[in-house]
């Protein structure tokens, strides 16, 4: 019961990690609002004890302010929502790019700065954001766009943990993870063993890593545990950046 008694809001809880992360928080005894831009991939949580389910478009300003409005203060808000870009600087187009930093960095902004004020008040809470060891770390083939996003999130991170060093605002930088966003990477490149291979042989310990890990990790940040922690870049990679 690490996270008794905390009101925390997953962004991506739909599936993977923030599935995964929405799981673990509830199993640890915090009131959970689970969001997701497709409602329906968040229904196998209604069950879960301790989760509430919630659409929500993290690219709708107004539709994140409904939210902060609807939950109160809050005590932890873990920023999950984001998408892969696949191709090099030659490959991507202006829409990529804006749609990109839109997701992976714009919505950031806006939950932040409609939580943080309840955290403020509260004299405390956490924000954990989801970064990425790709590129944003150690240099990754392809992913010149979600890289550039990814490094910007740490940049932001570091940024609002300055700022406001009651509230713990870290960084969590995964390699290569199983979840249904890899399998679309995947199955992006024509699917089978080799384009498998192209994610797996970068990742030194010979297999991905699992939602659970990343989340084991967001509960340690999201918990009292970590209240000595903030500003941090914090790497789970399976060794792909050593």
């Amino acid at each position: 019961m690490r996270l008794e008694g905390k009101m925390c809001v997953v962004t991506a809880a739909g599936q993977g990690i923030g599935a995964a992360t929405a799981r673990a928080f509830a199993r640890e005894g915090a009131t959970v609002w689970a969001t997701d831009l497709d409602e329906a991939k968040l229904q196998p949580l209604a069950a879960v004890e301790g989760i509430k389910i919630r659409g929500l478009d993290v690219l709708d300003k107004s539709a994140i302010g409904g939210l902060v409005r609807e939950t109160g203060d809050i005590d932890t808000l873990f920023n999950c929502a984001g998408f892969v870009h696949h191709g090099s600087v030659l490959d991507a187009t202006d829409e990529q790019w804006d749609f990109a930093f839109n997701l992976n960095v714009r919505s950031m902004f806006w939950t932040i700065r409609g939580f943080l004020p309840g955290m403020v008040k509260k004299g405390g809470g956490s924000i954990v954001n989801m970064s990425s060891a790709a590129s944003s770390v150690k240099g990754a083939a392809l992913r010149f766009t979600y890289g550039t996003t990814k490094a910007a999130v740490i940049g932001l991170t570091k940024s609002v943990a300055v700022d406001f060093m009651r509230q713990g605002c870290n960084a969590i930088c995964p390699g290569t993870v199983q979840t249904p966003s890899l399998d679309e990477r995947i199955a992006g490149l024509g699917g089978g063993a080799d384009a498998r291979q192209f994610f797996l042989q970068r990742q030194p310990t010979g297999r991905f890593g699992s939602a659970e890990e990343i989340a084991a990790l967001a509960v340690y940040l999201a918990s009292d545990e970590s209240a000595f922690t903030t500003g941090t870049v914090n790497v789970i990679d399976g060794g792909w950046s050593v």
